[in-house]
């Protein structure tokens, strides 16, 4: 990537902190959501299937079961749709990518929760030279 770029990434991360989002917690995602002159803020709540960390253009997947379906949206972390996101626990895992999930239903598809789980950091950037 070229230094423009880089730089160009760095200001507009260090502009909009977010806090590092790990695969397997349970988050709120709170989205501005536009409908003609109105602005109304809904709430996602669900689980981080997948993280992706891009720089500016980093995301996380969040699943949820509504009604008996499953529905998984992709949030970028640095959207100026998205107004905030809380964290809500932490729960054991040993993969990355948590896939799996989607084909596994009721109990099964629960997770143990980390009870000793700390808060996630919101990101901090260092002066480059």
């Amino acid at each position: 990537m070229s230094k423009i770029i880089e730089q160009v990434d760095l200001e507009s991360r260090k502009a909009n902190p977010q806090a590092r989002y790990r695969t397997g917690d349970t988050v709120r995602v709170h989205v501005r959501i536009t409908e003609g002159a109105k602005e109304r803020i809904q709430v996602f709540e669900g689980l981080v299937i997948a993280t992706r960390d891009r720089g500016i253009r980093s995301s996380i997947t969040v699943r949820k079961v509504s009604h008996g379906v499953g529905v998984e949206r992709i949030f970028p972390l640095y959207s100026p749709s998205i107004a905030k996101i809380e964290w809500k626990r932490r729960n054991k895992i040993r993969r990355s990518k948590l896939y799996y999930i989607r084909s596994l239903r009721g109990k099964k598809a629960r997770l143990a929760e980390v009870r000793s789980a700390d808060k996630p950091v919101v990101e901090t950037f260092t002066a480059e030279a």
